[in-house]
């Protein structure tokens, strides 16, 4: 199995879990099939990951007006990352994003920014991202 899936297996196993535990009486399985889900759990991934990112942020020493050591915990940063990977791979879940959907979106949008960045990148136009999908 290759590791993008393996690892959208793993995540579902566990919301499946977590939300089984949690007796939030919503099958998790279900929730790409109803666009009142899909919202709710879309923000709820969302400021998850957000929360995550400044976790993220709080491990490096951002705060250039403190003269403290350097508080830089390049363990800690690694954890947050995976945590901020844990709340998206949900998030593309919600959305009935496979990790081989999640993989052939990437390669296309890779081109897209590639394109972007050979021209110059001056006006962005939305219509590039249209044949994504």
């Amino acid at each position: 199995m290759d590791m993008l899936a393996e690892i959208f297996a793993m995540q579902r196993e566990l919301n499946r879990y977590t939300f089984e535990q949690n007796e939030l009486g919503i099958d998790y399985d279900e929730i790409p099939g109803s666009h009142a889900l899909q919202n709710a759990w879309i923000r709820n991934y969302a400021l998850a990951m957000s929360q995550e990112i400044a976790e993220l942020v709080d491990s490096t020493n951002w705060k250039w007006w403190r003269r403290k050591v350097d508080l830089f915990d390049a363990q800690n940063l690694q954890v947050e990352l995976v945590d901020i990977l844990h709340f998206w791979v949900s998030a593309c879940q919600v959305m009935g994003l496979s990790a081989a959907d999640v993989h052939r979106m990437y390669t296309q949008k890779n081109a897209v920014n590639r394109k972007r960045q050979d021209e110059g990148y001056l006006v962005k136009d939305e219509a590039d991202n249209r044949g994504i999908g």
